[in-house]
C-alpha cells in the first residue's frame, strides 16, 4: 500500500484538471496571488498494540524524506487526549501552488520505502488538499509551528458557502491573533471548511474561547462542526522549526 505523502501527484492533478491555472488564479483571494494550497493527511495505528509501530515507522520514513533533500516541510501533530481520535497522526504541507504539489520528490521511490517502514502498522483515514482564504484569515497561510493548535472543521449546508465565507469576511478585521481558514477542493465533503489557531499552549486556547465563536447568523449554514486540539510532534518534522515553549 503507498504512503499517503506519495498521492500528492495523483490528488494534486486531479486539483489542476478540476481548476486549470487561469481559474486557479482567479480563485485566489488576491487577484495577483497564485492560490495557496495545503496537503493534509491523516493515519492511525492499523490494530491495537501497532501505535508504537506507526511511530518508529513514520519517523524511519521522515529520514527518508531528509536524505532525500526533499523541499517541501512537513508538519506531524497528535490528536489530544480529549478527542476520540487520540493517538492518530495528522502530516500536513503548507503554502504550496498547484504545480508544486504536482511534482513531489521522487514518488516512486517514497512509496517503496514507505511500505516497508509504515504500510505494516498504518490505516489511512483522509487524504486532502484544501485552498488557503487569506480574506478570511490573519496569517499567510503556513501556520507558526507552536506546540498547540486548535483544529476546527465546518460541514455546511449545501449551496452556504458563498454566505459563510462572506460573513466570515466581514469579521476578519477583528482578528487578534494567527487565524489560518482553508477551504476544502479535493478529498472529501464539497462543502467543507478548516480553520487552524496555533498557540503556544491549551491555556491560550482556552483563554480565547470567545474568540473562537461564530457570527450568530451562521449558526443556520452549519451541519456540523467539530473543535480539536492538536499537539506538535517535533520529532517528527521536516524542514520545520518548532517555536521554543514559552
Amino acid at each position: 500500500m503507498t504512503h499517503c505523502l506519495t498521492l500528492i501527484a495523483g490528488a494534486a492533478l486531479l486539483a489542476v484538471a478540476l481548476f486549470p491555472e487561469p481559474l486557479v488564479c482567479q480563485s485566489a483571494e488576491m487577484a495577483h496571488a497564485p492560490a495557496s494550497y495545503a496537503r493534509i493527511g491523516i493515519m492511525r495505528a492499523r490494530d491495537e498494540g501497532q501505535s508504537v509501530g506507526l511511530e518508529t515507522g513514520y519517523i524511519r520514513h521522515l529520514e527518508w524524506h531528509r536524505q532525500v533533500k526533499d523541499p517541501f516541510a512537513w508538519y506531524s501533530y497528535s490528536f489530544s487526549a480529549s478527542t476520540e481520535r487520540q493517538g492518530w497522526i495528522i502530516y500536513a504541507t503548507f503554502g504550496h501552488t498547484a504545480a508544486e504539489l504536482s511534482n513531489p520528490v521522487s514518488p516512486a521511490e517514497d512509496g517503496r520505502d514507505a511500505s516497508i517502514t509504515l504500510s505494516p502498522y498504518v490505516q489511512y483515514t483522509g487524504n486532502s488538499i484544501y485552498e488557503f482564504l487569506p480574506s478570511l484569515s490573519r496569517g499567510n497561510g503556513v501556520p507558526t509551528p507552536t506546540l498547540r493548535v486548535e483544529y476546527t472543521t465546518v460541514e455546511l449546508n449545501y449551496g452556504a458557502g458563498k454566505a459563510f465565507e462572506a460573513a466570515l469576511a466581514a469579521e476578519q478585521s477583528k482578528l487578534r491573533a494567527e487565524t489560518l481558514w482553508y477551504r476544502l477542493v479535493v478529498g472529501g465533503n464539497a462543502s467543507c471548511y478548516l480553520r487552524l489557531r496555533p498557540r503556544a499552549s491549551l491555556a491560550n486556547i482556552l483563554d480565547e474561547r470567545a474568540d473562537q465563536a461564530f457570527p450568530e447568523k451562521l449558526n443556520g449554514l452549519i451541519s456540523k462542526m467539530s473543535v480539536e486540539v492538536l499537539n506538535l510532534l517535533p520529532n517528527m518534522l521536516v524542514n520545520v522549526v518548532p517555536e521554543p515553549e514559552r
